[in-house]
């Protein structure tokens, strides 16, 4: 059963550093989808089925990076985390409501098919 949870600022760093050591190998076939949902710019696709490659969170810029096979993603200036955690740890969905008001969505699956 998947839990939703809002990660605190404090924790961002240690919560998916956990995450990517523990799902994130390097022989992981997990992927990711990425949008960016807005007022102004609407539903923007950033990636389709890439492969996941980390998460980080860096205090010094405010920013949550995705490592992604196709290249790094950076959402600054996060307000608010939260993330769809299964019973196992693995986190399916990551959503990020940064400070003008944009959503950044991230949907994790475990399966085959990252490029």
């Amino acid at each position: 059963m998947s839990e939703t949870k809002r990660i605190a600022r404090d924790q961002l760093n240690r919560y998916f550093d956990t995450f990517s050591r523990k799902f994130l190998m390097p022989d992981s076939p997990g992927a990711a989808d990425v949008e960016v949902v807005g007022s102004e710019v609407g539903a923007q696709p950033v990636a389709n089925r890439v492969r996941l490659l980390g998460v980080d969170y860096d205090p010094h810029t405010n920013a949550l990076e995705l490592e992604l096979g196709s290249g790094d993603h950076r959402a600054y200036n996060p307000r608010e985390v939260w993330a769809v955690e299964e019973s196992d740890g693995f986190v399916s969905s990551i959503q990020i409501v940064r400070d003008d008001g944009a959503k950044e969505l991230v949907n994790i699956s475990r399966g085959s098919g990252a490029r």
